[in-house]
């Protein structure tokens, strides 16, 4: 039988507004940095370039920000966070956790760890949050090993 709130597999958790944000921001940031640039005139080629590798920089630092994400299939959990990526089969999570005032979703692994999930967090989009908080632990509820261990 299929729960309602259960998505259908492959799915894909991401914070989009907050990617939105820091994706838009980045560009901006590098067009305008660059821009001024190329404007002043008192600048030499070393000096643009150094501005526009800053601008670079930033961009990059802000991409990275945007990344995390968690994708769920038949197999189990893959989670992206800033640096890292993580597979997690779908016993290996015991419960999936946000709790008023986390900043992101928690999960709670076989091996008595916890691994933040920056891919769902409610920063500016707090009921989008809480919808896939829900969806990853009807999810893991239903394939893992969570609903027997509680």
């Amino acid at each position: 039988m299929s729960d309602p709130t259960t998505p259908a597999l492959p799915v894909t958790f991401r914070p989009g507004r907050t990617r939105a944000v820091l994706l838009t921001v980045g560009v901006a940031m590098f067009a305008a940095i660059t821009a001024v640039a190329l404007m002043l005139e008192r600048l030499g080629p070393g000096e643009r370039a150094s501005f526009v590798f800053t601008a670079a920089l930033f961009l990059g630092v802000l991409v990275m920000l945007s990344r995390p994400k968690v994708v769920a299939d038949d197999e189990g959990v893959t989670v992206v966070n800033i640096t890292r990526t993580r597979r997690l089969a779908w016993a290996e999570i015991l419960r999936v956790n946000l709790r008023p005032g986390d900043p992101w979703v928690f999960l709670d692994l076989s091996d008595g760890t916890s691994l933040p999930v920056l891919g769902i967090q409610p920063g500016i989009a707090k009921a989008s949050a809480i919808r896939d908080a829900r969806a990853l632990r009807a999810l893991a509820d239903s394939r893992g090993t969570g609903a027997e261990t509680a």
